[in-house]
């Protein structure tokens, strides 16, 4: 995969969570106010840059496998089969009835996905821009 399609990829990937993370917060919010409801929170980067990393390391020492059933100490991780991985958030509390979803925050949160979407979505308009001005030279 060349890295003009690797970039893209991983940029759609990211604009692809943050739809899914401003419809997890606008349901957070939705339900501030419901007794007993636990707040969602979408985990995607840290496993990306996990898989991405593991990409171009190789363990100093690698155990050699006998049988395909055991268990290697190492494996590369394909950052395209990276999911993104809606986690309830079961250990605070906002409210005494249970309720842990503070709307200050939630706000500041679709904020900052808000910003870093449109950042994805500038850094894809300027990797298609670089290739335009190449097809035009």
């Amino acid at each position: 995969m060349s890295n003009f399609s690797r970039t893209l990829d991983l940029l759609n990937r990211g604009m692809d969570v943050g739809v899914l993370r401003h419809s997890v917060y606008a349901d957070n919010l939705t339900n501030a106010g419901s007794p007993n409801w636990k707040r969602t929170e979408v985990n995607f980067e840290s496993q990306l840059k996990k898989a991405v990393l593991s990409e171009n390391y190789k363990p100093d020492f690698q155990m050699a496998r006998t049988d395909s059933r055991h268990v290697s100490n190492w494996t590369r991780l394909d950052y395209q089969d990276v999911q993104p991985r809606r986690v309830l958030d079961y250990l605070s509390t906002y409210n005494n009835n249970g309720n842990n979803v503070d709307p200050e925050v939630e706000f500041n949160r679709i904020l900052k996905n808000q910003m870093q979407y449109t950042l994805y979505a500038h850094a894809a308009a300027f990797e298609y821009g670089q290739v335009s001005l190449v097809l035009r030279a």
